[in-house]
């Protein structure tokens, strides 16, 4: 994969459309080759759908180019064979940054869900300090990724944590609820209230751990 990914798109040009445009379509089409193959957790849905919605949720909280792209190129990363080079190289120095905020440190060869609250730990401490643009495209992940939990909870109560690497609901509640917190300067955004209002509907009433300041 990680071949394909790089001879493919340094040559890639068009000759029509302005240069925002080309950079946002070569984003797409980029992160929807990176993550060929790959489907949401519990279910068969194309993961690309994920970092497409949160693309749009981005577009809504700033007009930066920049940032949109890093949205749909936020996990390309963390949970494809694409390397920080190879995004450099096609996208320059920025976007791959703001992409990097986004990317955990994985931890590769240790069980993930021994390493779970330290990765969560190491990222909300990061984006507690990072720039507003990285704190936009995290919000934008976050609300995409309740809005799919919110259904599953609909559906099948506290249960849906099953399939997760951290099964341990109050944990759960624990990171989505930091992640608020570290994000509060968003509060004004329609996707940070839409934010709270999920996490209130799906953790009412679990006893959560004492939360990131």
């Amino acid at each position: 994969m990680a071949a394909g990914i790089s001879s493919e798109f340094p040559e890639y040009v068009e000759e029509d459309g302005s240069a925002d445009e080309l950079l946002l379509e070569k984003a797409i089409r980029f992160a929807a080759k990176a993550h060929r193959g790959a489907t949401r957790k519990g279910n068969n849905i194309p993961y690309i759908v994920h970092p497409m919605e949160t693309m749009g949720l981005v577009s809504k909280m700033t007009d930066d180019v920049d940032v949109i792209c890093a949205a749909a190129l936020h996990d390309v990363i963390e949970d494809t064979a694409c390397t920080k080079e190879m995004l450099e190289e096609n996208f320059g120095e920025r976007i791959t940054e703001l992409v990097l905020s986004e990317s955990e440190n994985k931890r590769e060869g240790q069980p993930k869900e021994d390493t779970w609250r330290i990765r969560k730990e190491e990222n909300l401490r990061h984006v507690k300090d990072a720039p507003i643009e990285s704190k936009m495209i995290m919000l934008a992940d976050k609300v995409s990724n309740m809005r799919s939990t919110i259904r599953d909870f609909r559906e099948n109560g506290s249960g849906i944590w099953e399939k997760f690497n951290m099964k341990d609901e109050a944990q759960q509640a624990w990171y989505y609820k930091s992640v608020a917190r570290v994000l509060n300067e968003l509060n004004y955004l329609p996707a940070y209230q839409e934010y709270v209002y999920m996490l209130e509907e799906v953790f009412e009433g679990v006893d959560t751990p004492p939360l990131i300041e």
